[in-house]
This record gives structure tokens, C-alpha cells and sequence, in this order.
């Protein structure tokens, strides 16, 4: 029988012949197939042949960790059934039985591998390149000079010595000439990753052409494509120009909605267009494109941040999180997957942390290897380094998204169903204090920006964060933000004292990005004493669950009775959101629940649904109408078929409140 495998990072597979009849797996020397790893056992597993039926195999996992065969997850002592070529997992292998050839490597295994070689390539050619020149000359003053080392810049350069960037490229072909990168042994490879290279230019074409405020921001933070015009050949530029042209009417991309659109057409059908462009891609022109990006990605890695440049641009990203220098993970439509790409070594990968923590006015070192801090576009950034970090700096970046959006994007998308938004749109506009919870990445702040559009435009807003994420469309809003400790451990300035402040500051609704300590009492207090209509987010598994978050959070604030803490949330909170993130990655409004009173006799908080997810279906109402649902009706912001939704117009065609005597909104 013949076994093929690989590790799951690698796309070169080895081939073992197994006579046996019964086949061993594990890292000894001594099985049938030798993994070696050591997180594989001595002996991991058994296979073997189902008796009298032909392509059957039974694997029994007799080692500690489990694998998977298929899709099934099988546990230590525990078998399973499967057909010959079906991949097994034992991580970080792949296996596969009895196939006559090697399994057809996956789209994402190709990527990897062809990413993998672009970036050993850029490792040798940066190598060279110190040897040549001081980068971090470049990086600070944009000329050359002794050989030295990129890591230490704390800015990004403006790089506007035109010379100093052609001596750069021209080395860089210098170093390309001597490597004998486009000889003939490096062709075929050089021809697959030209249709790499060629989605990549497409897409970094669609997003730097968007003229939208949040992605011009975003551009210009991470933009360096300092294009020298003396190292563009003319010819070669119109050929890439047509070629693209090409990609773009045959994806039809001009039909798209939206860039995120765009962006995702591209990477879902570039593949099925490039055999139409591969024929065109003569000799010269692959050497130059790949050329081209080889000088972009270096430049990159010099000026800017290396390869997450092209990450912090990508609209369909939404998390970037760098676990090594060689392992770069991306979230995509709420599923996390490896990028593909890598730095190249840990020094620059620390080098390029510090760049962009530096770029907020952060520090981050050996005495202070920890740092939160947000980028310009509102992004938020979590880096950790050694010692702290054992296997090399760690970085997190959750991207803010790149458009804002709306309620009804959100019905679209099936996160929310058309009556609890219309609901929620009256109960915002009613003043009713609303708490957003879930967990981890639900997108609790993205629903905080989406009821917030509701309040009206004569109210004032103060908005509390830790790092400034929410974008609200009205005009009248006082942005505050929390500041940590200078280097003496002075200075500091909490979200709690920011509370308390803006209650100072005559707010008609205070809004904080999340309650995770004392200031959860704080808030309470403010909704309680007269701030109607604040919003906050909280951290919980579910609604009921939200009441025992706070009791912790108020208890860190204070010694209260847990009675009067009850009270203190009966009063004070009207409505609970809760966000919970779905099997396939998408998130969606799975509660919308009303805290209705103390109940002394149970001695706990009444909260009943108002709608709920069940049955697999869409959020759905329970029937039970909140207490203030006459207030609503009275004030002509809902009708109470609300409960069966609508099937036309968005949420805000909805009648608008009429003013109140004086001409103030309710």
C-alpha cells in the first residue's frame, strides 16, 4: 500500500511502499510511516485493512493526542472507518492511503508553499543586501552606508530621496543577477508564482484606487509603493495594465457592490481566470513582475511592515495575528486560516512591531515587552515580545472594519432578523439603556456603532473606550480616551475616572466600549441619575449570564449587598443584546431581553426574552411583550407588527418620532 505525507505547513510529500498488512504510524523509527514530531507519539496509530472489502481501512488511534480521519475527530482508543485517498490528520501531518499518486495538493497548500519560497528568497536577497548597504541608514535618512541591521527605526520614513530608493532596487537586481534567480531551474517555480504575484498586484490595484475616507486613511498609513519612475519600464508596465484589465472583465468586477466584494471575487475566481492570462505571460514579463514585487516586498520590509503591509489594506480581513515570524494568521469571514506569509527572521519581525507601536506615540522593549495601542483607522494593536513571549514576538491587530455598518447590513447579512431591528431602533430612540454582551470577537462594538446611529442629532454623546474604536454618524459627541501610566507609573487615567468625568461634562448619553472592572458600578449609576439611553458592552456567554458578570464587576468597585446590587441593575438596565458567534464562523444576535424587576421573593433579576434564536432558525420573537411596549406605541415609533417583521424598506423608513412640545425629540 502506498502511503503519501507531508507536514500540513510543507506541499512536498514523501512516499513510503507498505507491505504489512497491518500499518504503523508513530515518531519511533521502528513504524511502517515515521513522523517525526514530537507531537506524535512513539506509536500513534494502526491501520489496516477492512476485511474482504476492497479500498476499506480501519485506523485506530492508540496514542494520547487525537487525529482526524476526514472530518471526524478520533480520540485516543477510539477507531474509525474510511475510504482509500480520504486524508488523515496527525498533527502536524498529512496522510494519505493507497493512492496511486501523490493527493492533488489544495489551492491553499499551493499558496502556502509558493509564499513560503517567495519569502526564503527575500531572506537571502535582505541577507545580501546588509552586506551592501545600511538599511537602517535608508530607513532613517534614505542613504547608504555601512552595513548594519533594520531593527530599532521608531518611525516610518518619509523616503523621499528618489536616489536612495533607485540605489536600493538597483541592488536589489544586483543580488538577483547573483543568486541566478531567473535561471532555468527556477522557471517552472517562477511561473506559478507569477499568477501569485499577479492577483496579489490586482488586489492591491482595486484597494489603492478606492477613494473612500476610511480607506484613503487606511492607505496612507500603510502605503509605500515608492515607484521609481527611472526602474518602470514603459512596455512592460502597459502589458501588465491590459493584462489586469483582462482579469477585471472577465470576473466582472465592475459589477460589485462594494470593494470587500471585489476583493472577494478576486481571490475566489483569479484561479479560474489566469490559464486565459498564463499564455500572455512571456519570459520577460514574468521576470519583471516577479522583480517587481520582489523590490515592493523588500521595500515593505525597510520602510513599512513587511508582510502584514498588504494584510492591514485587505477590506475582507478582520484579525491579523502573527504567532512567529513564519506563522501568520488571518480571519476572514469569521474563520481563522494561516496567510501563507511569513517575515524574515524574528529580528525584523520585532523591528516592525516597534514601527508600528511608534507610529501611536507606544514604546515597547526588553523593560516593557507588553503594549496595547490603536492605528489611526481605529484598529487596535496587542504586541508582546520577549521574555515575555517565549517562541518570538507575538503580535494582534483586530482590524477596524473598513466600512461602517448598518442596521440594515446587518438584517442582509442575517445577523439580526427585520423586527428585533425594528424594535431595537424604537427602544434607542425611547431612551431605554441598552447592554451589548458576548464573547470574544462577536462583534459587540460593531452592534454598540449600529444602535448608536438611532439617537438622535440634538442629543450629546460622550463616548469612553480604551482604544477608540466606535465611529458615530452624529456631530455632537465628545470622543474620550483612557491613557496608561508614563514610565514612572504616573499619570495613568482609567475608563472609571473617564465615567465619572462625563458626568461633568452635561452628556444626555454616555457610551462605553466595554465594562470590564469597577466602572461597571459607574455606569450603572450614571444610567441610574438621570443619563437615559446609555449603552455599554460587557463580556458573558448569555443574558441570564450578564447579571452575574456585573455582580462580579460592581463587587471590584465596592462592598454592596448583593440585594442592592440587583436593585441597582434592575433599574438601571432595560435591555440586553446578547451576540453569540455561530458553527461556521458568522455571528448573529441570538437574545434580545428585557430586564424586567428584582424579584425579592427569588431573590434574583426577572428577565424575560423578548425574541430569542431556537430551532436553528433565524432570531424569532417569544410572544412576550416588554413593559414599556405601550410607551413605544403611544410615541408612534412601533407598531406592534413589529413581531412578525417587514418584508420591504429598511429599518429607517420607519416613521420617524414626532417632536415633542417645544420641538425637542422625545
Amino acid at each position: 500500500m502506498k502511503i503519501w505525507f507531508n507536514k500540513i505547513s510543507e506541499s512536498r510529500r514523501s512516499m513510503v511502499d507498505v507491505t504489512e498488512p497491518v500499518i504503523t504510524i508513530g515518531r519511533d523509527p521502528s513504524n511502517s510511516v515515521c513522523l517525526q514530531s514530537p507531537l506524535v507519539s512513539r506509536q500513534h496509530a494502526t491501520v489496516r485493512e477492512v476485511g474482504g472489502q476492497t479500498g476499506k481501512l480501519l485506523l485506530e488511534n492508540v496514542g494520547l493526542n487525537s487525529c482526524i480521519v476526514g472530518d471526524e475527530e478520533v480520540l485516543g482508543g477510539q477507531t474509525a472507518a474510511f475510504d482509500a485517498g480520504t486524508k488523515v490528520r496527525i498533527w502536524p501531518f498529512t496522510l494519505t492511503f493507497d493512492a496511486e499518486q501523490a493527493a492533488v495538493i489544495t489551492r491553499d497548500e499551493l499558496e502556502a508553499h509558493l509564499r513560503g519560497s517567495m519569502a526564503e528568497l527575500e531572506l537571502q536577497i535582505h541577507r545580501k543586501l546588509l552586506e551592501r548597504l545600511d538599511l537602517y541608514g535608508f530607513e532613517t535618512t534614505g542613504a547608504g552606508g555601512a552595513a548594519s541591521s533594520t531593527a530599532g527605526s521608531s518611525a516610518l520614513p518619509v523616503a523621499s530621496d528618489t536616489d536612495s530608493i533607485l540605489l536600493l532596487e538597483n541592488n536589489i537586481e544586483d543580488v538577483c543577477r547573483e543568486l541566478e534567480l531567473f535561471g532555468q531551474g527556477n522557471e517552472t517555480l517562477l511561473e506559478e508564482i507569477t499568477g501569485l504575484t499577479l492577483r496579489d498586484h490586482l488586489v492591491n490595484q482595486l484597494i489603492m484606487e478606492t477613494g473612500t475616507e476610511e480607506y484613503f486613511d487606511l492607505a496612507a498609513l500603510t502605503s509605500n509603493e515608492f515607484d521609481v519612475p527611472a526602474t518602470l519600464v514603459p512596455e512592460r508596465e502597459a502589458e501588465l495594465h491590459g493584462l489586469l484589465q483582462f482579469c477585471r472583465e472577465r470576473m466582472n468586477l465592475s459589477e460589485c457592490r462594494d470593494i470587500s466584494q471585489q476583493v472577494h471575487r478576486v481571490q475566489s475566481r483569479f484561479n479560474d481566470v489566469f490559464p486565459l492570462v498564463r499564455p500572455h505571460l512571456h519570459a520577460e514579463l514574468r521576470k519583471y513582475l516577479i522583480l517587481r514585487t520582489l523590490k515592493k516586498d523588500l521595500k515593505d520590509t525597510i520602510f513599512g511592515f513587511g508582510p502584514l503591509q498588504d494584510l492591514l489594506r485587505a477590506p475582507t480581513i478582520t484579525e491579523i495575528m502573527v504567532v512567529s515570524s513564519d506563522q501568520i494568521y488571518v480571519e476572514q469571514n469569521g474563520v481563522i486560516e494561516k496567510s501563507g506569509r511569513r517575515f524574515i527572521s524574528d529580528e525584523v519581525t520585532e523591528s516592525i512591531i516597534e514601527r508600528i507601536v511608534s507610529q501611536v506615540g507606544r514604546r515597547i522593549d526588553k523593560s516593557q515587552p507588553l503594549v496595547d495601542a490603536r492605528l489611526p483607522d481605529g484598529s487596535r494593536v496587542n504586541a508582546i515580545i520577549p521574555p515575555l513571549s517565549v517562541k518570538g514576538p507575538c503580535l494582534t491587530v483586530r482590524k477596524f472594519p473598513a466600512q461602517r455598518l448598518t442596521m440594515d447590513d446587518l438584517i442582509e447579512l442575517g445577523s439580526v432578523s427585520k423586527a428585533a431591528a425594528t424594535f431595537l431602533r424604537a427602544a434607542v430612540i425611547d431612551r431605554r439603556n441598552v447592554l451589548v454582551s458576548g464573547g470574544t470577537g462577536t462583534g459587540k462594538t460593531t452592534m454598540l456603532n449600529v444602535l448608536s446611529s438611532f439617537i438622535p442629532f440634538k442629543e450629546r454623546i460622550v463616548t469612553i473606550e480604551d482604544t477608540t474604536e466606535l465611529r458615530l454618524h452624529q456631530e455632537h459627541v465628545a470622543t474620550l480616551e483612557t491613557k496608561p501610566p508614563n514610565v514612572e507609573g504616573a499619570g495613568e487615567y482609567t475608563i472609571r475616572d473617564l465615567v465619572k468625568n462625563s458626568l461633568r461634562m452635561r452628556p444626555d448619553r454616555v457610551l462605553v466600549g466595554e465594562c470590564r472592572g469597577g466602572e461597571a458600578l459607574d455606569m450603572i449609576q450614571a444610567m441610574n441619575t438621570g443619563h437615559d439611553g446609555s449603552m455599554t458592552t460587557v463580556h458573558a456567554n448569555s443574558a441570564r449570564e450578564v447579571v452575574e458578570r456585573l455582580e462580579v464587576l460592581v463587587l471590584m468597585a465596592a462592598d454592596l449587598p448583593m440585594v442592592s446590587i440587583h436593585r441597582q441593575i434592575a433599574s438601571a438596565i432595560d435591555l440586553i443584546v446578547h451576540i453569540s458567534r455561530m458553527p461556521g464562523g458568522a455571528r448573529a444576535v441570538t437574545q434580545v431581553s428585557e430586564v424586567v424587576r428584582y424579584d425579592p421573593d427569588e431573590k434574583q433579576i426577572v428577565i424575560n426574552d423578548i425574541f430569542n434564536y431556537r430551532d436553528g432558525l433565524l432570531l424569532r420573537p417569544t410572544g412576550y411583550l416588554p413593559t414599556f411596549i405601550d410607551a413605544l406605541v403611544e410615541k408612534d415609533l412601533l407598531e406592534l407588527e413589529f413581531l412578525y417583521g417587514r418584508e420591504s424598506g429598511p429599518v429607517d423608513d420607519i416613521k420617524p418620532p414626532p417632536p415633542a412640545q417645544g420641538g425637542i425629540l422625545p
